[in-house]
């Protein structure tokens, strides 16, 4: 009971008026320097009629009345300045004096109040907490290594727009993300680049980068536990965001798991293009270790720097062939058909008969360049073309050094393309008995893969393996290495050692390398430009280019898919006679006739130099004349 009746005593006890204006004062305060500055007026007014009415009531001044008194007070306040001693009595200069010394602590007061408020001000602004009033803006989400690539080649992209602007939203300090862009993208030209802090998956910071009114929209995967969770609520903060507008957005993610492949493509809908990035380096990865030179051809290809894909409807083509329409241009070179806005068909039958809803797949250097060409002699030289020939297969033995995540992903790719019977060894310095069963659980038909335990950083152990009789040659980025920089070392001295027991047993072997760090490539082209660099950076140029255009994803697809059209580097003697000048329009018309669609060439002499993109020519100026030698290349569409 007593404790009951001391509660109900505190609760009623009478609250005195000192805190009750302290009470006052504080929620006051809290509301920030307009509540300071309010307090402070209050103060001047009471000082000012204060020291008004002391003077006027105590003050020996009869002759000064209280309208003088106040201004003279409120000016000393306003303004402090000295003070005539003959203008009044002792009590008027004393409390001038007065008036002068509170208004000096007044002001100083003021001041600081001014100069935390904007110093306040800017910090926030700095935060990156402002509303982006751009529109037609590409919108990143989400921040990773590849961001560096992507703005870049946005940036190339934006070349002929008009205030082309880039906005990223990250959990990042936005002063940070600015600095590191700067000291990462060389160049912006005429693209500014924007940066928000936040969370992507939150709502309210995404109605600070205005979505609404941006062209495309780039979610990246983070560096993370769990990338694809944060990357589907991204996905779902946008398509269900409340205040969304009305037409479809344009959105590309990056994905890293094939299992969150069906939950992604159901909450993103026909909205979003998903970049499987796994799957997507994997097929690169298998491709281009087969085929030497198919990674620089890729990266021209997923480069805007160089000759782009681009999908155009040309009228006076409707109704005539395929086969009519890969020698219809002169400085372009068709790919395919996109019939009616959805379905890609790269390297159809030639016979196939251009329809009113298809447009062309066309590589050019620019829209700006796909122009028909003049109805002339095409002056093919049928004498050179040479007769189609078989090519049989046999079995391959592939050598992969490392493990990582994509190691699975690649033996199942690989086994879409051997022949059977074909032999994959796996060496690593960490027992993989679980994921090999579960590869081999997958049911590879033409592939056997063994693992041999060993550290492919030591020579001994390499020497061991004779790498050069091995038709392919693999070197994955480990992923037990501790950081990207550390597994690209350890990727740089494998290759290394490989190239000098090359070098040694004078037999040259395919190797293809994967490295995390696009910047570590240039160290490894030091040892020798024909060992091609496969990293995350494809990854970044995919999503740049699909954020430009939606339809270059199935393009791209089919590119990448065993059992679709793909890109091979075949001899230059199965089309055209070596040491005989031809033009392409030849080279083409060979290709037609194997019911393939050739689309560039790659020339011995210069595949070591960088400068000629590694021999690598794609696109070529189908009227000039080339001279091929063994050794020499024709890039195909085939499937």
């Amino acid at each position: 009971m007593d404790r009951k009746k001391d509660g109900a005593t505190r609760r009623g006890k009478r609250i005195r008026l000192i805190t009750r204006l302290r009470y006052g004062l504080d929620n006051t305060l809290s509301r920030g320097p307009a509540g300071l500055i309010g307090w402070l007026a209050l103060f001047t007014v009471i000082l000012v009629l204060g020291a008004t009415m002391f003077i006027q009531y105590a003050g020996n001044d009869p002759d000064k009345d209280f309208i003088y008194i106040l201004w003279n007070v409120l000016y000393q306040t306003i303004t402090p300045n000295p003070v005539d001693p003959k203008i009044g009595s002792n009590t008027f200069l004393l409390t001038m004096l007065f008036a002068t010394l509170s208004s000096l602590l007044l002001v100083s007061i003021l001041i600081g109040i001014l100069t935390n408020a904007i110093d306040s001000r800017i910090q926030n602004l700095r935060k990156g907490r402002s509303f982006v009033i751009e529109r037609n803006h590409i919108l990143i989400l989400g921040w990773s290594p590849k961001i560096f690539g992507i703005i870049s080649e946005l940036v190339v992209a934006n070349l002929h727009q008009k205030k082309p602007r880039i906005v990223v939203l990250a959990d990042k300090d936005k002063v940070e993300m600015e600095d590191e862009i700067r000291a990462r993208v060389a160049h912006t030209r005429n693209t500014r680049v924007i940066c928000r802090s936040g969370s992507p998956m939150d709502l309210s910071d995404l109605d600070i980068v205005n979505p609404q009114a941006s062209r495309s929209i780039i979610i990246l995967s983070p560096e993370d536990d769990d990338p694809d969770s944060q990357v589907i609520k991204t996905i779902l903060a946008l398509t269900n965001h409340p205040d969304r507008r009305a037409e479809a957005y344009h959105v590309v993610a990056e994905i890293r798991e094939p299992r969150h492949m069906e939950i992604a493509h159901l909450v993103g809908s026909y909205e979003t293009k998903l970049v499987l990035a796994s799957d997507l380096i994997s097929r690169i990865t298998v491709q281009s270790s087969r085929q030497s030179g198919l990674s620089v051809v890729y990266s021209m290809l997923l480069d805007f720097d160089d000759d782009g894909i681009y999908f155009v409807a040309e009228p006076t083509l409707i109704g005539k062939t395929y086969r009519d329409a890969v020698q219809a241009y002169e400085d372009s070179s068709v790919l395919g058909l996109l019939h009616g806005d959805r379905d890609v068909a790269l390297n159809p039958p030639m016979e196939t008969v251009i329809a009113q809803d298809d447009a062309l797949i066309v590589l050019s250097r620019s829209d700006n360049t796909i122009k028909l060409a003049k109805p002339v002699n095409l002056e093919i030289n049928d004498a050179a073309i040479c007769e189609m020939r078989p090519h049989p297969t046999k079995p391959e033995r592939t050598l992969i050094l490392g493990w990582n995540e994509q190691t699975v992903h690649i033996l199942c790719e690989l086994d879409k393309y051997v022949a059977p019977g074909s032999e994959a060894l796996i060496v690593s310095d960490c027992p993989q008995g679980e994921e090999l069963t579960a590869v081999t659980g997958k049911g590879l038909q033409r592939l056997s893969v063994t693992h041999q335990m060993g550290d492919i950083t030591e020579r001994v152990v390499l020497e061991a393996l004779n790498a050069q009789n091995y038709d392919h040659v693999i070197i994955l980025s480990p992923d037990n290495a501790g950081g990207i920089q550390k597994a690209d070392a350890l990727t740089l001295v494998t290759l290394l050692h490989l190239r000098t027991i090359a070098d040694r047993c004078g037999r040259r072997f395919s190797i293809v390398t994967e490295m995390m760090d696009a910047r570590n490539r240039k160290l490894a082209e030091v040892t020798r430009a024909d060992d091609f660099i496969v990293s995350d950076m494809l990854t970044g140029l995919m999503l740049a280019q699909v954020s430009e255009n939606k339809h270059l994803m199935d393009v791209f697809n089919d590119l990448f898919d065993a059992d679709s059209p793909s890109i091979y580097l075949k001899p230059a003697s199965h089309y055209v006679t070596a040491g005989q000048p031809v033009n392409f329009y030849t080279v083409v018309e060979s290709a037609s006739r194997c019911g393939e669609t050739a689309i560039g060439y790659r020339l011995a002499a210069v595949v070591n130099d960088s400068a000629n993109s590694y021999g690598v020519v794609l696109n070529p100026h189908k009227a000039a004349t080339i001279t091929f030698v063994e050794g020499d290349r024709v890039i195909v569409l085939q499937g």
